[in-house]
């Protein structure tokens, strides 16, 4: 079962992400649970977690077709003692909220060693983050997200996500997503069906299908191996249809959130039938 949507607005309340992504006949959503530009927000109160739970049993959304993200504010390798500490508390905050929503997974990007300390020492201090938040929640599986490599951002290599992935304690409770206009950007080529089988088979290798538990969808503005994060409309870009086509039909992507972050949210209805329809002639050959 593949389950395709997109980001959505959770503007004017967080069940109005369920009812949006339904409206484009999406099968998965990812959301912001509070303004990802800011590092506090207010508590959630019970009439807004009935409500979210509410609009998703009644659209047909679980847990596992929902793929919220967390402040892009923080960074859980920051190699300053004090805002460290900051980040973390934020990010155990963002975990609690998806306790509170009866959400199972949190999608985040690594962090970033800004310059200051050497990528291993940052690699261990997202480890660290992790295992803090985790230890302090139950339920919610901490999912990495690849980057593009833009600036100090570590992630962009299959091997950074399995080094963090080593040194979480609870293996149960920790995943990925992969970015396709990250994975592209950052040197991974998807533009043919042969350069999927290779880039995936060295996912395969190097992290492991078992820790995959989300995607997010986009094509790439960007340049192959720009390590430039530039988002665009599927088939509209430089990766072209073939990878997205390749995944609707690979039952290895089956039964996690496949969600669009392309730019235009007006064709994300047209974007969602097309993802489905290679599913269906897939089936259909």
């Amino acid at each position: 079962m593949k389950y395709v949507g997109a980001h959505v607005s959770a503007a004017g309340g967080l069940a109005n992400a369920a009812i949006r992504a339904a409206e484009i006949k999406a099968t998965a959503f990812a959301l912001f649970t509070k303004n990802q530009r800011q590092w506090r927000a207010a508590p959630l109160t019970r009439q807004t977690i009935d409500e979210f739970k509410a609009a998703c049993e009644q659209h047909g959304f679980g847990p596992g077709q929902i793929l919220p993200h967390d402040s892009f504010l923080i960074n859980l390798g920051h190699p300053v003692q004090e805002a460290l500490e900051k980040s973390r508390e934020a990010f155990l905050d963002e975990l609690q909220r998806c306790e509170q929503l009866g959400l199972t997974l949190l999608n985040f990007h690594p962090g970033s060693h800004l310059m200051q300390i050497d990528e291993e020492a940052c690699l261990s201090r997202i480890a660290a983050s992790v295992n803090y938040a985790l230890e302090r929640t139950e339920g919610v599986t901490a999912v990495i997200e690849n980057t593009a490599g833009q600036g100090s951002n570590l992630g962009f290599r299959f091997e950074h996500l399995a080094a963090i992935i080593d040194q979480v304690e609870d293996k149960s409770r920790i995943g990925v997503c992969i970015d396709t206009c990250h994975a592209f950007a950052a040197g991974y080529d998807l533009r043919t069906r042969e350069a999927c089988e290779e880039t995936f088979a060295e996912f395969g290798r190097v992290v492991g299908f078992e820790y995959l538990r989300g995607m997010h969808l986009n094509d790439a503005k960007s340049t192959f191996g720009s390590r430039v994060d530039r988002h665009h409309s599927l088939g509209e870009g430089n990766i072209g249809h073939e990878p997205f086509r390749f995944i609707m039909q690979d039952p290895r992507f089956d039964n996690i959130p496949l969600v669009l972050e392309t730019i235009n949210p007006d064709i994300w209805a047209e974007e969602i039938a097309w993802l489905k329809a290679q599913q269906d002639a897939e089936q259909a050959a």
